[in-house]
């Protein structure tokens, strides 16, 4: 039996949520019917039995004057067994002229006990049916008796039943129909919901992240259009997000590309130096110094493109290890102190400062490294006698930092790709300028870091970078 139950409920879970609904709706009408069906028949069965007794209690009213005048027969009403009783030591026996059944066993008992008072009573009469009875005391000794059938009456509850049934059933069965094409009609759209599920299923996401599909329609009320919105901005979250994946994929596609490439180009020429001072330490002697400076130059530059790398990944981690210890410094002797090292290291590029005091809280360490590394792109990407600018100032909450030169500039197009990691203005592999394109990368991330921001401003003439951080509280 359990077992029986447990696939008939796992049958119902399986079925449509339409035809479930509709069959709920089908079962509860059901209940409904029956509730109020029984009650009408049990208020009208009520409502006849009352009728039949006030006629009794009439007709018996209206013979009693008579009867205790005469103690004759009693008048025959309709279809009715009528009596006159004479009981003597409780033992009824029907006076000449009285109307009784075959067996009328019951109806003397009945007289007999209605000397004491009125008697209302249902018997069932062998040959007859049912009988509705009535006795009430004439005078002493007496007793009138009346019975009436019933077969009328129940036959009018047995038609009202069968009318309600047949009333019933069609309600119920018109009920089902137009619910379920109500509930179809009302479930449409989470058909086409549904319908829009498995077309985004048939799409090949790996090949082309976009959804291009939606869903789309009206109707259904509040509910389902709450659902429509909330499905289709899940759409929108799901093609953004795979969006900014595959973006995310092919900018590590083409890092590790290029710094594959970039680590690549030292090891070469190290390989290639090593070859010769093997060379050289065996036929020529005076070269192995010059041989051995090349190699210690290349391994400082694959150094510092492993320390920005290292960095950089430390940077993207830092929701597990953050490489910066914050102190609370003044922006403007930083900037002061990056400058002077500008000035020593780069003569043939004139520097002028404007540093007014900015309490920040920042990595030192790391700060430099980003005027550092601004000051650099300055030098390198313009010709000797490129005036270089430096200022500090303190405003509305935030300490910015703007290092610009009047070289000639950065192209729109390359301006939005500025800060990309191993990105070069003019697309060079090679290491002619001394540059990784990592350092605007780092500039940016070191900045993100300390909760600030860097951009870029440039036209012929006139480049400048703006870094915004928050003061320090």
């Amino acid at each position: 039996m359990k077992r029986f139950f447990r696939r008939w409920y796992g049958a119902w879970q399986r079925t449509r949520l339409g035809t479930r609904i509709t069959l709920g709706l089908g079962a509860l009408a059901l209940v409904v019917f029956a509730v109020v069906g029984v009650t009408m028949v049990g208020i009208m069965h009520g409502y006849l039995d009352r009728r039949l007794d006030e006629q009794l209690t009439k007709s018996q009213n209206q013979q009693l004057p008579q009867l205790r005048e005469t103690h004759g027969s009693p008048q025959s009403v309709y279809s009715w067994y009528s009596a006159l009783y004479k009981v003597r030591d409780g033992v009824a026996t029907p006076s000449p002229g009285s109307q009784l059944p075959g067996d009328a066993k019951q109806l003397a008992r009945i007289a007999a006990e209605a000397v004491g008072g009125d008697v209302t009573r249902n018997i069932y009469l062998r040959d007859d049916g049912p009988y509705r009875v009535r006795a009430c005391p004439v005078d002493n000794g007496s007793v009138l008796l009346s019975a009436a059938p019933q077969k009328d009456l129940d036959g009018t509850v047995r038609q009202l039943i069968w009318v309600e049934v047949v009333a019933f059933a069609f309600a119920l069965a018109v009920l089902l129909v137009v619910g379920r094409l109500v509930l179809r009609r009302g479930l449409r759209p989470l058909a086409d919901m549904a319908g829009t599920a498995h077309d985004i299923a048939s799409h090949d996401l790996t090949a082309n992240p976009a959804l291009p599909v939606r869903a789309a329609g009206a109707g259904g009320g509040a509910e389902v259009e709450e659902l429509r919105t909330a499905f289709n901005v899940m759409l929108a979250h799901i093609d953004t997000s795979l969006a900014a994946k595959t973006e995310a994929n092919e900018r590590l596609r083409r890092f590790v590309a290029d710094a594959s490439h970039e680590l690549r180009t030292p090891l070469t020429s190290i390989r290639g130096y090593a070859d010769l001072f093997r060379y050289a330490a065996a036929n020529e002697p005076a070269e192995r110094e010059a041989h051995l400076a090349k190699i210690r130059s290349e391994t400082a530059r694959m150094s510092v493109l492993v320390d920005d790398l290292l960095l950089l990944a430390r940077l993207d981690a830092r929701a597990a290890e953050t490489p910066l210890r914050p102190e609370r410094v003044d922006l403007a002797e930083l900037a002061g102190d990056a400058a002077d090292a500008f000035t020593a290291g780069r003569p043939d590029h004139p520097l002028t400062t404007s540093l007014a005091p900015a309490l920040v809280s920042v990595d030192p360490l790391r700060l430099r490294q980003v005027l550092d590394n601004l000051l650099a792109n300055a030098a390198v990407h313009t010709p000797p006698g490129t005036a270089v600018h430096v200022s500090v100032t303190a405003s509305g909450g935030e300490a910015v930092v703007e290092v610009g030169d009047a070289g000639p500039g950065i192209a729109v197009a390359d301006q939005e790709r500025i800060f990309d990691r191993f990105f070069r203005v003019d697309d060079s592999r090679t290491r002619g300028n001394g540059g990784t394109g990592l350092g605007l990368s780092v500039v940016q991330s070191l900045v993100t870091a300390h909760g600030g921001t860097v951009t870029v401003a440039s036209e012929p003439g006139r480049t400048t970078f703006t870094v915004r951080l928050p003061l320090a509280r």
